[in-house]
């Protein structure tokens, strides 16, 4: 079993719209890609606003399937496309990691 963290740069200025995007349409079109989300956060650096949310995965071959499939859903892109027209992009940078447990954590089985 694998995590995957996203970390994405939102903006102050649409942030209630990206939000309504993830939580109305991301989450749903994901899960019907496999995708399994284990918790979601907001937080705040000097550059503003961060969405960031982990993922489990069974396997890297899973995940990249998963995703590959996702960013390529006809729904997604449509929702992508109207959205950005009516508020602006509502991503800025994203960062990606793929988390390898210690063999300390507290939570290793």
């Amino acid at each position: 079993m694998i995590h995957q963290l996203r970390m994405y740069e939102i903006f102050d200025h649409n942030k209630d719209a990206f939000h309504a995007r993830f939580r109305d349409h991301a989450v749903r079109i994901m899960r019907r890609h496999g995708f399994h989300i284990v918790d979601m956060w907001e937080t705040r650096d000097e550059k503003g606003p961060f969405f960031v949310y982990l993922l489990v995965w069974p396997d890297t071959e899973t995940k990249e399937r998963a995703w590959a499939a996702f960013l390529s859903d006809e729904e997604w892109v449509r929702i992508k496309r109207e959205t950005a027209a009516a508020h602006g992009e509502l991503v800025g940078t994203i960062a990606d990691r793929t988390l390898a447990r210690t063999d300390y954590s507290p939570a290793k089985v």
